[in-house]
């Protein structure tokens, strides 16, 4: 048997292992089945909270299609609510180490538990070999995307995971579902990409919906909201601290002097539980 609790940051949930004592196999047909919604606990993704040699924790990503992701924004609040509220640290200031860095972590808690969460996100990425997108260009900002009958134009940014940053005038007539997994794996995108459809409210707003990589379109998208973020002001369109309005909630963002970009949201456990299917 194992035990596991699902948390979810606006929406975007998931099933998190804490494997800090105990190391567990976790192949992609146990991640597929785990998520598997009306099947399996039904989530987002996986998180597995693991020790590091590096950081106070570290973290690993696994999305529903069993794919691994370089980082997610609410995936690390759900991991930093998990370790504060289950005593792993007593620290309101910690680190933990993902695929895309070390970030740090910082807990608003009331009572003993975290009711907000800011993370610093690191700089964004912005060179395109980088991110990575196949481009003439250095920096991929406002480019022309044509993909059978459909056209757009294209901001890429990587928050440690790709992005392609698509601004709309609405964001409820647009064509996530249906251009979202084209977008996805279009050949310009070496390993494949984040999708987000944003329409600018002012100039510290944003509505946004994102189809998420090996997901699907998720309820919220911390790394697109920051990404978002950077492409509207790389290309004139908001300041640099912007409210993002998500399906699942609101996410504070600031692109600070210091380059880096900060998150500020909330994460909710909702039960926690135990697997009577192990694994393999």
């Amino acid at each position: 048997m194992l035990k596991f609790c699902k948390l979810h940051g606006l929406g975007n949930d998931y099933v998190l292992f804490d494997l800090i004592k105990a190391r567990k196999p976790m192949s992609a047909d146990f991640i597929r089945e785990i998520c598997r919604r009306n099947f399996g606990v039904g989530a987002d993704g996986v998180l597995l909270v693991l020790p590091s040699m590096k950081a106070d924790f570290r973290m690993r990503i696994l999305n529903s299609d069993g794919s691994e992701a370089e980082m997610c924004g609410n995936g690390i609040r759900c991991a930093g609510k998990y370790v504060y509220d289950h005593k792993l640290t007593r620290k309101e200031k910690f680190t933990i180490e993902t695929l895309a860095g070390i970030k740090t972590i910082v807990v608003s808690a009331k009572a003993g538990r975290a009711e907000a969460i800011t993370v610093n996100m690191g700089a964004p990425i912005l060179n395109a070999a980088e991110v990575p997108v196949k481009s003439r260009s250095r920096v991929v900002r406002d480019e022309p995307l044509r993909i059978g009958v459909w056209s757009g134009r294209i901001t890429c940014v990587s928050m440690g995971n790709p992005h392609c940053v698509i601004f709309v005038k609405e964001t409820f007539g647009a064509p996530v579902t249906d251009m979202g997994p084209v977008i996805e794996k279009h050949r310009i995108f070496p390993r494949h990409t984040n999708v987000e459809f944003a329409r600018i409210v002012s100039r510290r707003e944003i509505n946004l919906r994102v189809w998420e990589r090996g997901v699907g379109e998720t309820n919220a998208c911390g790394t697109g909201a920051c990404a978002t973020v950077v492409a509207a002001v790389l290309n004139g369109k908001t300041g640099r601290k912007v409210k993002v309005n998500l399906p699942g909630g609101a996410l504070k963002i600031s692109w600070e002097n210091d380059n880096n970009i900060y998150m500020e949201g909330p994460a909710e456990e909702v039960f926690c539980g135990i697997l009577t299917k192990n694994e393999e």
